[in-house]
């Protein structure tokens, strides 16, 4: 079992910045790949932004050049800074670790919520 919590979330100006962390406790060796997924009301959860254990990362069109995912294996972290932050960025957003064993988004936290106002 693999456990997550996120902390960081909160309300910002258009044009501002947050950085949020995932805290990982657990049985983090099983996990090959973990991410940053967001869900805003009445939109279907989208996966914003994802990093393996070699430290290659990938990105939502939506976010790049915006966000910077990061990891800090020592402390069993996950960051995610997020600069130039828009209204549309307005969401739920989930720390989830994917293992390659069930190719699938097995761990998730309980999300933390960030608010744009315009």
């Amino acid at each position: 079992q693999v456990q997550l919590a996120e902390s960081g979330g909160g309300l910002v100006q258009t044009g501002g910045s947050l950085r949020l962390s995932c805290a990982a406790s657990g049985n983090i060796l099983s996990i090959n790949y973990m991410g940053w997924h967001r869900q805003a009301p009445g939109k279907q959860r989208e996966l914003v932004a994802g990093i393996a254990s070699s430290g290659s990362k990938n990105y939502g069109d939506s976010v790049k050049g915006r966000f910077t995912i990061s990891r800090d294996n020592a402390k069993n972290a996950m960051y995610l800074q997020m600069n130039s932050l828009k209204p549309e960025d307005t969401a739920v957003y989930f720390c989830a670790a994917y293992r390659m064993t069930t190719m699938s988004w097995d761990y998730w936290g309980q999300g933390t919520q960030v608010t744009v106002s315009s």
